[in-house]
């Protein structure tokens, strides 16, 4: 068992959700290990980026034929013009003004430990040097390809590597521009292979060897990596599909592509490598991938949400990003069930990022700096959430993160804690110098607040107390 989360296995409060129940640990000791350290980071991010980031669109999603209203075309009355136009972007992808040294810097300085970085989307364009396709930041007809670094995702991997960041790599299993699952010879019909399978057997098995060679290269070129993070859960064995996923997984044949193969082979070459294999329960869904929400309660294994930091997960014109505190409460919402927060965002199409982005990711590091001891390496601790408090513990301190109602008139005079203990703590607050009056009583901590420490209160908006 996960020794980061015996207690809440142990306490046995909450029954086990499906996925707890169809979650298999690991059994390789150095996955195991890997997986262990990652619980503790904590934070890490997620970088999209691609032609859908010169066009400024919800990544390469338009290419997709369904009647969904977050698949916009604007501009176009005619699929075949738009699949024309994305396709031919691969001309103008230039994004010279990219930084892959500044990028992991801010990234650094934010306290995220991992990165995870985009190597193709479902359009299959591949910001890496592959071999197999001619759809790639390298070709010829990329504008890109004749800068300094043009194979973006070693650019990128390096540079956090540097850093002294884990690196994480995104790699879509659906490939819209290969004739293996979109063959030409037919029109697309969804996000499915537009051809039946069991017909064409040859034609499936050439796009399972492309995704495993190319999955090779990855695991093979592009030094140490720590994370496969693997997206399209609908290419998965027809007998595992189940409620949750359902309504993404409506082709009627099996799309296996020997997942326990192409694990294999990635871990000769990096050995304790953790897979993601989203949404696909069994061995390879390392840990859990919630997407744009959080469970409401703890849970018994590794997990991780990923969240947007604006509403896209790479760069639209005029996104509305989450402020710095939006954020440090979902890490801290996150945290306190025992997961990790993966934020996501994008650069331009000329490589740039948002100032907000770099703004937010400055203030969310000086936020997790000083309140570090509470964050990297905790564990939750019961009630886990209770109104404006949320409790974890680490290195047997108990740490409870308070939030101030800013938008409260009310005057703060003491601030009450409840601990399932009745055992005598030190009480004090990170980042704050002055010693502070408390009375225990037998599962309660009062804490008085004077002017001093009112002001800071109001000030720091989220505070962390620790009790030792």
């Amino acid at each position: 068992m996960n020794e980061l989360l015996n207690d809440i296995e142990n306490q046995n409060q909450f029954p086990k959700t499906t996925d707890e129940e169809g979650y298999i640990y690991p059994e390789d000791p150095l996955v195991k290990q890997n997986l262990l350290s990652w619980q503790n980071d904590k934070f890490g991010v997620l970088i999209h980026m691609g032609l859908y980031s010169t066009l400024g669109i919800c990544e390469s999603w338009g290419l997709c034929p369904e009647d969904e209203e977050w698949i916009p075309r604007e501009g176009f009355s005619n699929y075949y013009d738009y699949y024309n136009y994305y396709n031919n972007t691969i001309n103008l992808f230039n994004p010279i003004k990219f930084d892959s040294e500044k990028l992991a810097k801010i990234i650094k300085k934010s306290g995220a430990k991992y990165v995870i970085f985009s190597s193709k989307h479902h359009d299959g364009f591949c910001l890496f040097n592959s071999k197999y396709t001619d759809f790639k930041v390298t070709a010829n007809n990329c504008p890109y390809h004749s800068s300094k670094k043009p194979d973006l995702l070693k650019d990128v991997l390096d540079a956090c590597r540097n850093e002294g960041l884990k690196v994480g790599i995104y790699f879509s299993k659906p490939d819209w521009h290969s004739d293996y699952f979109w063959w030409k010879y037919f029109p697309p019909k969804d996000r499915n292979p537009n051809y039946n399978i069991t017909k064409h057997k040859e034609r499936w098995q050439k796009f399972i060897e492309f995704t495993h060679n190319q999955i090779k290269e990855l695991t093979s070129n592009y030094g140490h990596i720590d994370i496969l993070w693997l997206d399209g859960c609908w290419i998965r064995p027809l007998n595992t599909i189940n409620e949750r996923v359902k309504e993404f997984c409506n082709y009627p044949y099996d799309l296996d592509i020997n997942i326990e193969k192409i694990a294999e082979e990635a871990r000769k070459n990096q050995p304790g490598l953790i897979i993601v294999d989203r949404w696909v329960q069994g061995k390879y869904e390392n840990y859990l991938t919630p997407e744009r929400k959080i469970p409401d309660r703890p849970l018994s294994v590794p997990w991780e949400s990923c969240i947007t930091m604006g509403n896209a997960w790479g760069y639209v014109p005029n996104d509305i990003y989450k402020s710095s505190e939006e954020i440090i409460s979902l890490l801290i919402d996150i945290i306190v069930k025992g997961g990790n927060l993966l934020l996501g965002f994008g650069p331009n199409g000329n490589g740039e990022l948002n100032l907000k982005i770099y703004e937010n990711l400055e203030e969310i590091g000086s936020w997790i700096e000083k309140n570090s001891e509470a964050i990297y390496g905790s564990t939750p601790y019961p009630p886990f959430k209770e109104g404006n408090m949320a409790y974890v513990t680490n290195n047997n301190a108990i740490y409870i993160f308070y939030s101030n109602d800013k938008n409260s008139n009310q005057k703060i005079d003491q601030v009450t804690i409840k601990l399932n203990t009745s055992k005598l703590y030190k009480v004090r607050i990170l980042n704050y110098q002055s010693e502070i009056n408390y009375k225990h009583y037998s599962n309660s901590y009062n804490i008085f607040v004077d002017n001093n420490l009112r002001e800071f209160i109001y000030k720091n908006k989220i505070i962390t107390f620790k009790f030792s």
